[in-house]
């Protein structure tokens, strides 16, 4: 479980997370703001006046668990319905943006598979 690769994936995991949850708070990534369906969502989500800021806050303590190695399997299993609703809002809203969905969500799986055994008593 604390091979290379999975080492390697949970980092870059944990950095994805904190750049990307953070960039939620403090905008230093430029993003061309979405057009279309994917626009009319964004802008209903944003005038809720929470919903970024706590996705925000959960990526950027999910991520801070990954990096320091904390609570990894509580942490990737909150991060599994953000995960899924990313890959899906850019596979039918903005494809163009999908490549970093599809990253997130395969280094989501990857690591829930390589936790499997913390999750079999779940399913007991």
């Amino acid at each position: 479980m604390n091979s290379n690769f999975t080492k390697i994936v949970r980092l870059v995991l944990g950095i994805l997370l904190v750049v990307f949850g953070s960039n939620k708070f403090l905008h230093f990534i430029p993003l061309p703001p979405p057009s279309g369906a994917a626009g009319d969502l964004m802008s209903s989500l944003g005038a809720s006046g929470y919903i970024f800021q706590t996705v925000g806050a959960l990526e950027v303590v999910i991520g801070l668990m990954l990096l320091f190695k904390k609570w990894i399997a509580f942490g990737l299993i909150l991060l599994a319905p953000i995960s899924v609703n990313i890959l899906l809002f850019h596979l039918f809203l903005d494809i163009p943006g999908v490549g970093i969905a599809l990253l997130v969500s395969l280094l989501n799986g990857v690591l829930i598979y390589k936790h499997w055994k913390q999750y079999k008593p779940i399913f007991a």
